[in-house]
């Protein structure tokens, strides 16, 4: 029989939820903002890990004076340019034909974009190195064997061979990001410009295009900065011809083959995208306050016109079909041809009866067994912990009273703005120079899961906040005026309909976290492998048969997840029907 005092004991016990969940935040914000500080700190260092740490301005000065340091920087914005008009020019068209028009087969078109986008990059690199390599891409070969062309027509070793590999990849992003601006745009100036003799491209080009254009803005700024902080394509086609981004030079700095690291370099190169991503940041929240003077949804219901396609449905069937075709298809059919021969040659009858599994029997089995322990167990506890610290978050930003809760609305968005490899490189200094002894964390799982966690805060915030703000605080009180507790009213009430945002969201943070190269890589070691590391260390040991291999047992080990993932995306709706 319940008594007074145990209902009073537990309810004590549920008012400690909010000390909790603050003590959570206060954690993580603290975990955040140490690792960009070290980075900040370190800049201004000069030594290595055992020996005493000098200050000096001698990073600084060899980064702003070093002429490669502009070079990169230089190829890097090329990049990222070249990766935007690519993924806008692509995503965009894509966009207004599933949200504006009477496109049949929405459904599919949804599902394979979000697809599109959980693909690895680093696997798609490996199949367009594969068609447009000078020496060995089929394209080139045939080329030169048809016309007689003593060089190669084609090169995707380039900036813009990368940019253009880095924009199919990010395409799908654009598409989700502008899909959901023609979404909620009302189409009565639209329809008042119609009504007033202007054709369709007038309108789209007067009306539709500047009502969407701070959305845009804000897509491509995104865009823009993911594509700067990019590893896997830069480095997979980049690094052989010694053509380096922001992020592969980087990783030379603290990975260099014939001299000790550059961690102090590292630092103050670091902090030159600190900089970048602070004014990156500023300009989307000004492209976010600008886009309410372009709000014309008001109250009432409205249901936006479709446009007729008629036989331009045709056009709009191939072009979808292209992209899929030439972004995602062609480079993994051209993966998994790879995979099955002795040494990469154009197709022919002899090509085809040399297929065989032995790069698949040779791959080192040991080390491939070890990676997939570290990546699932990463799969599992990214999200749990992820998700456990973003709803604390949300808690006390939305459902506390705490002064300045806004400010750890911020902290959460900072691993959104900031590229992610900065939290890596911060976690390597970190635990080289100021943990090191006290908490031994290098090398092992344990940093990857801390790191891991906190690039993907800023996406579980997000996903947290707008499940909250859905739920009224009324059940809640009407829990408490039960007799429950706050932690019981939490337990029972807020976190069951949150459940399938969590799960949603927890789906999308796992497979994220099962391809993740670019934070793996700064922080792998011999025991803390990942499987997307070994990957690429076959790829760059010059074993492209077993990389290829390789990378397409982790295309199938992902299939599950993905079909997992479209099934509770499709309960969501975040599928269209």
């Amino acid at each position: 029989m319940t008594t007074a005092a145990s209902i009073d004991r537990r309810r004590a016990l549920g008012d400690l939820l909010p000390a909790t969940m603050l003590l959570a935040v206060l954690g993580a914000s603290f975990l955040i903002l140490c690792h960009l500080v070290t980075v900040l700190w370190l800049a201004w260092t000069d030594g290595t890990p055992g020996t005493g740490l000098t200050y000096t301005n001698a990073n600084f000065t060899e980064v702003f004076s070093d002429r490669r340091t502009y070079t990169v920087l230089i190829d890097t914005f090329a990049f990222a340019f070249v990766s935007l008009a690519v993924a806008l020019g692509i995503g965009i068209p894509i966009a207004w034909i599933a949200e504006r028009t009477d496109f049949r087969a929405k459904t599919l078109l949804f599902t394979l974009m979000a697809i599109g986008l959980l693909i690895p990059g680093f696997a798609v690199a490996m199949g367009w190195l594969f068609l447009l390599h000078p020496r060995i891409g089929l394209l080139n070969q045939l080329f030169m064997s048809v016309f007689g062309l003593t060089a190669p027509p084609f090169s995707i070793t380039t900036i813009l061979g990368m940019g253009w590999v880095q924009g199919l990849n990010l395409a799908p992003l654009a598409f989700i990001m502008t899909a959901a601006v023609f979404r909620s745009m009302d189409p009565s100036l639209e329809e008042a410009a119609e009504m007033h003799g202007a054709g369709p491209l007038r309108v789209l080009r007067r009306i539709t295009i500047r009502l969407a254009w701070p959305g845009i803005m804000a897509a491509s700024i995104y865009v823009f900065m993911t594509a700067f902080a990019a590893f896997d394509v830069p480095a997979i086609i980049g690094w052989g011809n010694r053509i380096f981004t922001f992020s592969t030079y980087l990783y030379l700095l603290l990975s260099p083959q014939d001299v000790l690291p550059r961690y102090g370099l590292a630092a103050a190169l670091s902090t030159i995208a600190l900089m970048i991503a602070a004014l990156a940041s500023w300009w989307y929240g000004v492209m976010q306050q600008r886009s309410r003077r372009f709000a014309v949804v008001t109250g009432r219901a409205y249901r936006p016109k479709l446009t007729r396609l008629g036989r331009r449905s045709i056009g709009a069937w191939c072009f979808i079909a292209g992209y899929l075709l030439v972004s995602k298809v062609m480079p993994i059919l051209l993966l998994a041809y790879a995979s099955g021969l002795p040494f990469f040659q154009m197709p022919s009858a002899q090509a085809f009866a040399s297929l065989s599994l032995s790069h698949y029997l040779s791959l080192p089995w040991d080390l491939v067994f070890r990676a997939v322990g570290n990546t699932a167990l990463l799969a599992v506890l990214v999200p749990t912990v992820t998700l456990a610290i973003s709803l604390a978050f949300s808690w006390v930003v939305l459902r506390s009273r705490i002064p300045g809760r806004a400010g750890f609305d911020f902290i959460a968005f900072l691993p959104h703005a900031v590229p992610s490899i900065i939290f890596g490189v911060g976690a390597l200094l970190l635990t080289l120079f100021v943990l090191q002894r006290a908490l031994p964390l290098y090398g092992t799982i344990w940093i990857l899961l801390i790191v891991f966690v906190i690039a993907r805060i800023s996406y579980g915030t997000r996903m947290t906040n707008s499940g909250l703000i859905q739920i009224h605080t009324e059940l809640e009180e009407s829990a408490q005026m039960s007799g429950a507790s706050t932690w019981d009213a939490f337990r029972r009430v807020t976190v069951p309909l949150l459940t399938p945002t969590l799960l949603y969201a927890w789906l999308w943070i796992a497979l994220l976290t099962f391809r993740e190269l670019t934070l793996a890589v700064i922080l792998s070691t011999s025991d803390n492998l990942t499987f997307p590391v070994v990957v690429w260390s076959l790829w760059l040991g010059g074993g492209l048969g077993q990389a290829s291999a390789l990378a397409m047992v982790m295309l199938l080990m992902m299939t599950p997840l993905i079909a997992l993932y479209w099934f509770i995306a499709r309960r969501q709706g975040l599928i269209p029907d």
